[in-house]
């Protein structure tokens, strides 16, 4: 008998389908994969099967079967009891206050749950002093699983559970979940269809008008998976990137850089130089410090003023205002995601990058207008401009949130884990734009991805932070 059975499932979201007639059935001792494009569907299943949305069709448990499910992104209250967290919040000692410690935030737990045994393996011990807000998206994870399974879950739904994850983490979590399985637990994740893991047995897979539930092995040997990469439009991006970058030498120049939060130093005497025109990947694992070193290039940071930081040939603190700083640079970054205002249209979205706000609150003029829209249309979005963000799939905001930092054509662009949570076919689009980006401009770029097959070719320079500092350059 299966522990739960899905029938004719049909999903739609202000009457606009999302899937149809989906059905499947979960074996204990199988694990399962979601798989399919973006927009498919993926997570918007995983909150039916959490009892968290509304659906015509069936879904059947077995009596007595616990499901629970981990969020993609983690949405918390600070000790205020609001949600209103704003992105730079998590760099201001003072107002970080405010956030939950994950001591705090797990004080709740039953200490004789079953979770707990999991709390060496994931190395929560370590994580327990820091705010909430600060940690980093694999030190996230691993917080919100620990709680899911002091639940005493029979099916776990994780979706995208190795998003953001850097190697060794990508590894640490398989043992964690090859674990939580010799318990008995059923586990369902959302993952790329390039990307599954070896614990999986089955795969759903969802489509624009079918579904079929299909065994890994066949799954994987199918040859209809296939990308079909849509060609970057040459002429519009001609039309759209100015050849000329601004008149500096360097565009970054940091001496000797050291931030701290109390106890805990997050940089340590980083000493960097990025001459313009420069491309360079920005690497190291999960919590190393990478964020907070963008931080202080993308005028977010309050600590820059106390180290000797020079953008754009001027050292800050000089007299130029955050956003002086910030029109010459485009920004993208999961935290940036996470506390972006979604309940903004997509084309108020792009359109805010014009004047580096989280929302639009100015009118924009007809130039400004056409601008957009082939912003829009260069990454396959301009369909969705009056749909509100929140409405799109994961994948489609970020391609939005990228057309938002691109808007402006900046001189210097910060793209931080740009891929994350892209499908297969959006990730080989953003990796080509970026490289013709870079051809038919002079554009200084600082790249991170934790995947090596995701660098653009137009990367020639490397810098790997450890434990904050630099451990190769």
């Amino acid at each position: 008998m299966p522990i739960l059975q899905v029938e004719n499932l049909t999903v739609a979201i202000q009457s606009k389908i999302i899937f149809e007639n989906v059905s499947f059935e979960i074996q204990k001792g199988r694990q399962y994969a979601i798989v399919g494009p973006s927009g498919s569907g993926k997570t918007a299943l995983l909150h039916c099967l959490a009892g968290q949305s509304f659906y015509k069709g069936s879904i059947r448990a077995k009596p007595g079967v616990s499901i629970v499910l981990v969020e993609q992104q983690h949405h918390f209250k600070n000790l205020s009891n609001t949600s209103s967290f704003y992105y730079q919040q998590r760099f201001n000692s003072m107002d970080a206050g405010d956030a939950m410690t994950v001591h705090e935030y797990l004080n709740d737990l039953d200490s004789s749950s079953m979770g707990n045994e999991f709390f060496e393996l994931l190395g929560i011990d370590k994580l327990l002093p820091k705010p909430l807000i600060q940690l980093s998206n694999g030190e996230n994870k691993r917080v919100q699983l620990i709680r899911a399974l002091t639940q005493s879950p029979d099916i776990l739904l994780l979706d995208n559970p190795f998003l953001g994850l850097d190697i060794a983490a990508r590894d640490s979590l398989n043992k964690i979940l090859q674990s939580i399985i010799k318990k008995g637990i059923t586990i369902i994740l959302i993952t790329g269809a390039q990307l599954i893991p070896g614990i999986i047995t089955d795969v759903i897979e969802l489509k624009e008008k079918s579904s079929r539930l299909i065994n890994r092995a066949l799954f994987m040997a199918d040859n209809s998976i296939q990308l079909e990469i849509e060609k970057i439009d040459k002429s519009l991006l001609d039309e759209l990137v100015n050849n000329e970058d601004g008149s500096f030498d360097y565009a970054i120049k940091m001496k000797n850089v050291h931030v701290q939060y109390y106890e805990n130093v997050i940089l340590d005497k980083i000493n960097w130089e990025v001459k313009k025109g420069e491309r360079w990947s920005l690497s190291g694992p999960n919590g190393a410090g990478k964020s907070t070193l963008l931080s202080l290039i993308n005028a977010d940071n309050p600590q820059a003023y106390a180290n000797e930081i020079y953008l754009f040939d001027k050292r800050r603190g000089r007299g130029e205002s955050i956003w002086d700083i910030k029109r010459k640079i485009g920004y993208v970054s999961p935290e940036l995601h996470l506390f972006f205002d979604s309940s903004n249209t997509v084309f108020n979205v792009v359109a805010s990058g014009l004047f580096d706000t989280i929302g639009l609150f100015r009118v924009v003029n007809e130039e400004q207008t056409t601008t957009i829209t082939k912003w829009m249309k260069l990454l396959q979005v301009d369909h969705f401009s009056n749909q509100l963000l929140k409405n799109l799939s994961l994948g489609k905001q970020r391609l939005v949130l990228l057309a938002r930092a691109l808007v402006k054509d900046p001189p210097l662009l910060l793209l931080d884990e740009p891929s994350q949570g892209l499908d297969e076919e959006q990730a080989q689009l953003l990796k080509n734009l970026i490289e013709q980006i870079c051809e038919h401009s002079n554009k200084t770029l600082i790249y991170v991805t934790h995947l090596k097959e995701e660098i653009p070719s137009c990367v020639t320079k490397f810098i790997q932070l450890e434990n904050g500092r630099v451990v190769k350059s």
